[in-house]
């Protein structure tokens, strides 16, 4: 166990570079990293980790390899724009455990600036809380991995072990950045993910299906709306299909360890939908888009056959050719669970309790984490785990700058522990 007197040492480094942190985080913030549009902010994590002294790595992410992966998600956007970017720091001599320490740079997009009570991209803290979009989805999370691992040196110490900071793209929408680091040789004996969880560690999530459905029907004049088929009725008619279908899934929710006491662990989100293409005439085509979960253990290509079997008695009812013709479009993601008592949650519990004075609490979330990488095909454990925010993906997303504090010296203390450390100038 690391001694007291090294903890502080440590402690007082993240507090005396804080100030710093929140600056930094700031300008990351303000750099809008939205799908494929990520290089600035990648340009400025690329710069601070070659400052820091580690080696670079920078690629774009798309390959034959990651393709052909069973945890690969279609992409949508022109991959030539999608780059990771890791900094690796190598020990002098490596005795120490190996570890990573991720975070994804894109973030979603900010729905009209006009609903927020200021730019989304204006990183300014109010009352305790750091605003902007992706302030806790989760750049605050990637300031954290720095800057925590920064604090060592500050402290005067240096890790032991191998460690790669990751920052990847492709996060909120099919989870192949990290896979593509994955597939690039980058492993560890440990992940640490500094999501916006509540000062809480994520023992299981879902995984995650996108796909696009488009529904065809008859065009017609108004004035003989009877000989046409509306698509965009129809497509509602597709929806509460599949709502059917996501409430057969919540049914099974006691199949599924760590799902039997979440309220709703299943849910399908259509999230986009067009069609029709002038008020007066029948609509021939709507496309909506889904995001939908499914319980850990589930094959993604079981589940996406079980939705085109729904999707199919769909079609029946409409009576078209190509009625109902259902696209993967993103997500093809499994979910997973954090087995307890690794050695890795013992050191998180330790280091978080030592900054807390508290137990870590874990708990279950229906949301998608990049985590199933590590876990599914990395086989290593992954510690989900970051600060308290509020309005991800909302109006006026934030994070509370307290809790990210705490949570960047429990990752210090953690890298410390699980590492190693030894004095710079031992």
């Amino acid at each position: 166990m690391l001694d007291p007197e090294t903890a502080a040492r440590i402690t007082a480094a993240v507090d005396e570079r804080f100030e710093a942190q929140l600056a930094w985080t700031a300008e990351l913030v303000g750099l809008p990293s939205l799908r494929a549009g990520e290089a600035d902010a990648q340009d400025l994590v690329e710069r601070t980790l070659s400052e820091a002294g580690l080696d670079i790595d920078r690629w774009v992410i798309d390959s034959p390899e990651l393709r052909a992966h069973v945890g690969y998600g279609p992409t949508t956007v022109d991959p030539a724009g999608l780059e990771n970017v890791v900094g690796t720091y190598t020990p002098p001599v490596e005795r120490g455990r190996s570890l990573i320490l991720n975070g994804h740079v894109d973030v979603v997009p900010t729905g009209p600036p006009a609903y927020w009570s200021r730019s989304p991209w204006d990183a300014c803290v109010v009352d305790g809380w750091m605003y902007g979009r992706g302030s806790a989805d989760m750049k605050a999370g990637i300031g954290a991995n720095v800057f925590a691992l920064g604090a060592l040196t500050a402290a005067g110490l240096r890790p032991t072990g191998r460690i790669h900071v990751q920052s990847v793209v492709e996060e909120e929408c099919t989870g192949n950045g990290s896979l593509a680091a994955l597939l690039r040789g980058y492993t560890a004996d440990a992940c640490v993910i500094p999501e916006p969880e509540d000062d809480k560690l994520v023992r299981a999530n879902v995984g995650v299906l996108w796909f696009d459905v488009t529904v065809r029907g008859v065009p017609a004049h108004l004035r003989e709306m009877g000989s046409g088929q509306n698509a965009i009725d129809a497509a509602y008619s597709v929806m509460n299909d599949l709502r059917v279908l996501e409430a057969e899934w919540n049914a099974r929710k006691d199949e599924h360890p760590y799902f039997a006491d979440t309220e709703h662990p299943i849910n399908l989100n259509f999230g986009m939908i067009s069609g029709g293409d002038w008020p007066s005439s029948v609509p021939a085509q709507c496309t909506f888009t889904v995001r939908a979960a499914l319980y850990p253990g589930v094959a993604a290509a079981d589940a996406w056959a079980e939705i085109q079997q729904v999707l199919a008695r769909s079609a029946a009812k409409i009576d078209l050719p190509d009625a109902v013709v259902a696209t993967p479009s993103g997500f093809f993601a499994e979910g997973y669970v954090l087995e307890e008592g690794t050695e890795a949650e013992a050191v998180l519990a330790c280091s978080h309790e030592r900054v807390f004075g508290r137990e870590l609490e874990s708990f279950t979330t229906p949301g998608y984490l990049d985590g199933r990488v590590f876990t599914l095909y990395g086989n290593m454990p992954c510690l989900v785990y970051g600060p308290v925010s509020e309005a991800i993906h909302g109006l006026d997303e934030r994070v509370e700058i307290a809790s990210v504090r705490r949570i960047t010296t429990a990752i210090a203390l953690f890298v410390a522990e699980w590492c190693g450390v030894e004095p710079i100038d031992g």
